[in-house]
């Protein structure tokens, strides 16, 4: 079976990082794409200032983009992932799916409402049925899927594997972020340069929120957050790729720093086509992980995870993921592949 899907804010970074995964794919097949009204009605290779270190496939460079709009969109479409800014995405992505969309959203809006899914498949996959309470609650045909932030999804996996075998209670976390999660234009060459920007807005809130509701449990019926304390520092660093973060966890049962790494190792992915073989990478060296050497592992879809030291309370721990691929565009997809295992495609 080949879904056919289509990509909201195709022209910009994620977007393009969406092309890059889903052409090829073993599942997915592009078929719309949609931009700006002012790339609107012109081929995909005419509009996109291509940035992505493989070539734009001909499948896709011939594509006429269209308007952000339902009705400009083929209705034979399966699946929408959505890049889009999140004030453009909180008007639109509602409509797509009033329409009957599948939407497999980035964007930052509506993440923690309450009916709708944010899921991190190896971790939480099983909170994707918050589907059946979003559609009585809105009556919708479609379905909104949320993956968290790039940052969120870097340091969940391992506080995951972490809280199922010896509990957490409280998470502190400072990030030293890469570029490019603030888009190609977001941050000035002479901003960053000889820098570092100790505040990134919105972002500590994010990684304080998502993170409790990607930790929490579903049970049929409303998702219980976790009761962790979180508190985030978020600093951008003049890096391009790959999120790095420095973490402190106080555990609610004793551990030493073999019975942690042995949590790590040993949590499971998944069988989804784009994760990872082993989902959490742990390193001996102290110096490890770092951004231009560990971020690709597995394709950018793993979690390194190094520095694991006993503390009074609990652990610290530095963790690597890369952001645009496993902390966005990869993120989607992997959302889109869960959609499809449990039927919901």
């Amino acid at each position: 079976m080949t879904v056919r899907a289509g990509i909201l804010g195709a022209t910009g970074a994620v977007g393009q990082r969406l092309i890059q995964l889903l052409d090829p794919h073993p599942d997915f097949e592009i078929v719309a794409l949609t931009a700006s009204d002012a790339s609107a009605g012109s081929q995909y290779r005419d509009v996109a200032k291509w940035r992505i270190d493989t070539p734009i496939p001909d499948s896709v460079a011939e594509i006429t983009v269209t308007e952000t709009a339902p009705d400009a969109v083929s209705d034979d479409v399966d699946i929408i992932f959505s890049s889009l800014p999140s004030s453009i995405g909180e008007v639109v992505e509602p409509q797509f799916c009033e329409q009957g969309y599948i939407v497999s959203s980035n964007s930052s809006n509506a993440r923690t409402d309450d009916d709708v899914p944010l899921t991190i498949p190896e971790v939480n996959g099983d909170h994707i049925d918050v589907i059946e309470i979003q559609r009585e609650n809105r009556g919708w045909d479609g379905a909104l899927v949320k993956n968290p932030n790039c940052s969120t999804i870097t340091m969940v996996p391992p506080l995951a594997a972490l809280d199922e075998e010896f509990g957490v209670d409280r998470i502190t976390v400072s990030t030293l972020q890469a570029v490019s999660g603030a888009g190609y234009d977001g941050v000035s060459s002479m901003e960053i340069i000889d820098n570092a920007i100790p505040h990134i807005g919105g972002e500590e809130s994010k990684m304080e929120t998502e993170s409790k509701k990607l930790l929490g449990s579903f049970d049929g019926a409303a998702i219980e957050w976790h009761d962790a304390r979180v508190d985030a520092s978020c600093n951008r660093i003049p890096t391009l790729d790959g999120h790095l973060e420095n973490v402190w966890v106080d555990t609610a049962e004793p551990v030493t720093v073999s019975a942690a790494v042995e949590a790590l190792e040993s949590y499971p992915s998944s069988s989804l086509p784009s994760s990872p073989e082993q989902l959490i990478h742990v390193f001996e060296q102290p110096s490890r992980p770092q951004p231009r050497l560990d971020r690709n592992r597995e394709n950018g879809m793993a979690i390194s995870v190094g520095g694991v030291q006993e503390t009074e309370g609990g652990l610290q721990f530095n963790c690597l993921a890369h952001n645009t691929m496993r902390g966005a565009a990869g993120a989607s997809v992997l959302n889109g592949e869960l959609l499809l295992e449990e039927g919901y495609l």
